[in-house]
């Protein structure tokens, strides 16, 4: 009888503290929990105008031909709606693609797609749990464009590399006027 008392007491202890009380816990491998940084502040503005758009698309275009790069360019309104596209001569096909895709995930996500590249280093892939309608693109190239504070879109550039494609949507964001 005390053997089965004692048992009973063992067995429930163990289930109240779980079966690796007693055990180390494994380590969770690094970075898989990081969760990516919280949206940037700037509230949504209305949707940029084609004016600004072509505006950017000019930027972009002038910074890629300093580099002899071949983008393709994409200007979303903040829901990620398409505003304004224009591809270079020369460009391979898939950029049109691409660069639609970093600038809606820029813009729906407020932040650049370059954020997303960091997560998925990190090991933090629940950003691919999403839904099609919303999933990101990690990759560089996509940029938000910011007036007066005020997201009023996003653009995306794809042919050239990651950090090239980064660099010309930047130069296209900071033309806005």
């Amino acid at each position: 009888m005390r053997i089965a008392v004692s048992m009973t007491v063992a067995v429930a202890a163990w289930l109240a503290l779980g079966p690796g009380a007693s055990a180390q816990q494994p380590a969770e491998p690094p970075g898989r929990n990081v969760a990516l940084p919280p949206a940037p502040s700037p509230e949504y503005g209305a949707a940029i105008n084609n004016e600004q758009a072509k505006m950017a698309a000019e930027a972009a275009v002038a910074e890629a031909k300093k580099g002899n790069w071949h983008i393709a360019i994409s200007i979303v309104g903040p829901e990620g709606e398409l505003i304004y596209f224009e591809k270079m001569d020369g460009t391979q096909s898939s950029s049109a693609t691409l660069a639609h895709a970093k600038a809606r995930t820029s813009a729906l996500f407020r932040r650049p797609s370059k954020s997303f590249v960091e997560a998925f280093a990190a090991r933090n892939l629940d950003f691919l749990t999403f839904p099609d309608s919303v999933r990101p693109i990690a990759s560089e190239g996509g940029v938000p464009i910011l007036l007066n504070g005020k997201l009023i879109g996003a653009i995306g550039v794809s042919g050239a590399t990651a950090l090239q494609d980064h660099q010309v949507a930047q130069a296209a964001a900071a033309a806005v006027k």
